[in-house]
């Protein structure tokens, strides 16, 4: 496939062109005209560009690239070490950040809420639609049997605050609470590091929200508003968007795509 003609199905799929982002989405580091064997992880470090020169790929598609908003915009120093490895072995560089968070359905959100079981999912108030989510779980949740559920579902120990958690706790402090957990039904998730959300969905009457960075803040809003928090990880809550993307270019183009999945504990 034409490296350009890929770009442009890809945009059009997540209709980047429509969401307002930190960094550019698309193409972001030209490399060879026809594309194949394509390497997809979450961010372009010089750990996956390795992997994917070891795998002789044509290009490499991503969750996290380069070129942010605030960022120094010279190359040097580490970008370039990872820019010139690129360009050397001739390898397209494709990126989508927002647009692959609020994918209805290959998305980040959309996919973390699949695995977790949760339902009638909807957007709540934010730009663009599809940062913020809410769902439910009908039957309800306990705390423990959620935090084991995304413990088990992620293969990371998340964070967990309030409802009687503390961060080096993933059972509650209290004993009454451990036998009688509190129920969770409406939850609100935002993958990546979307912390900052916490108030909003707390106000928006939920049980529980699930992200994957806390900050310090975090444990004072998620005991005042009595929400359970889960930081599950950055990394680990944003592997299902681009893993899908590639399965998806895999059935519509007949690409060979290999997801790779670098380890990171945060």
């Amino acid at each position: 496939m034409n490296n350009f003609e890929l770009e442009k199905s890809l945009n059009t799929l997540l209709k980047s062109d429509s969401i307002a982002d930190y960094c550019p989405n698309g193409l972001q580091v030209q490399g060879r005209q026809n594309v194949q064997k394509v390497i997809t992880g979450v961010t372009a470090s010089l750990g996956l560009i390795e992997q994917a020169i070891a795998q002789n790929a044509d290009a490499i598609i991503v969750h996290h690239g380069y070129f942010w908003k605030g960022e120094n915009q010279t190359i040097c120093h580490m970008k370039q070490q990872r820019i010139k490895a690129l360009l050397t072995h001739d390898i397209n560089l494709y990126a989508y950040h927002l647009p692959l968070d609020v994918h209805p359905t290959l998305g980040n959100n959309a996919q973390l809420a699949a695995r977790l079981g949760i339902m009638n999912v909807c957007s709540l108030d934010t730009k663009p639609e599809g940062v913020l989510m809410r769902g439910e779980f009908p039957q309800g949740i306990s705390a423990i049997e959620l935090v084991a559920r995304v413990e088990q579902t992620l293969n990371r120990k998340p964070i967990v605050l309030g409802n009687g958690f503390t961060a080096a706790h993933a059972v509650p402090l209290d004993a009454q609470e451990a036998t009688e957990p509190k129920r969770i039904k409406h939850v609100a998730w935002c993958t990546g590091g979307g912390q900052g959300y916490l108030e909003t969905a707390a106000q928006a009457g939920v049980d529980a929200f699930i992200t994957g960075e806390a900050s310090e803040q975090t444990t004072h809003i998620a005991h005042e508003y009595d929400v359970t928090f889960i930081g599950a990880g950055h990394h680990a809550t944003e592997r299902y968007g681009v893993q899908a993307l590639g399965e998806y270019c895999q059935a519509q183009w007949d690409l060979d795509v290999s997801f790779i999945d670098l380890s990171n504990p945060v």
